[in-house]
């Protein structure tokens, strides 16, 4: 009579191997020493979407129609996400606020002005131009003294220069802004440089 054999080692099956390596994996990284499923790191409250929260109007000052605390051509105005809205602050702390409390500081450009003012600059050169008044406040003593020893040369030159300081493009001779109320109207430069945005034209 034959002897028995012993019997043989149940193996798992190659697909039941691979099931539980993928249920030992998702319990690892679902584990304390893994990072729990759906925990999403809070964004910063910069990076928050346009209706997520709202900035105030910065401080203007009224001596110089311009931003308080404006420098090196930068104020910051305070922004408040809405409630129940998740960042990061100002100090990177994740922070779940209420629609009261100040998440970060918008940028907004301002200008560099030392005292001369757009109204005034139009009104002597409209009414005292030819006497060269309007070169003299804006710090060009030697074009103003030639403007009024020739009349405002014979009135051309005042005309000129009347046309010119109304656009803005002559202005004070440090090369400051003219005080221009912060919500009248201003004279923007535009200019294209290598970084500027370029859409795309679609044509039919």
């Amino acid at each position: 009579m034959a002897a028995a054999r012993p019997p043989r080692p149940a193996y798992p099956e190659p697909a039941a191997a691979q099931l539980l390596g993928v249920l030992w994996l998702a319990a690892v990284a679902s584990g304390p020493w893994g990072v729990a499923a759906g925990s999403e790191e809070a964004p910063r409250c910069e990076d928050l979407r346009v209706g997520q929260y709202i900035c105030k109007d910065p401080e203007i000052n009224d001596a110089t129609q311009e931003p308080v605390n404006c420098t090196n051509y930068t104020a910051h105005a305070p922004c408040f996400p809405a409630p129940n809205i998740t960042c990061k602050d100002l100090r990177g702390n994740e922070t779940h606020f209420t629609g009261q409390e100040v998440g970060f500081l918008k940028p907004t450009p301002c200008r560099n002005v030392n005292g001369y003012s757009y109204k005034v600059a139009v009104a002597l050169s409209l009414f005292l131009g030819w006497l060269g008044a309007d070169r003299f406040y804006l710090g060009y003593p030697a074009l103003g003294l030639l403007k009024f020893c020739t009349v405002g040369f014979c009135g051309i030159g005042s005309l000129i220069d009347f046309i010119l300081i109304s656009m803005q493009i002559v202005g004070p001779s440090d090369g400051s802004s003219y005080i221009i109320d912060y919500y009248g109207t201003r004279l923007i430069r535009l200019t294209i440089t290598n970084e500027t945005f370029r859409k795309t034209q679609l044509y039919p």
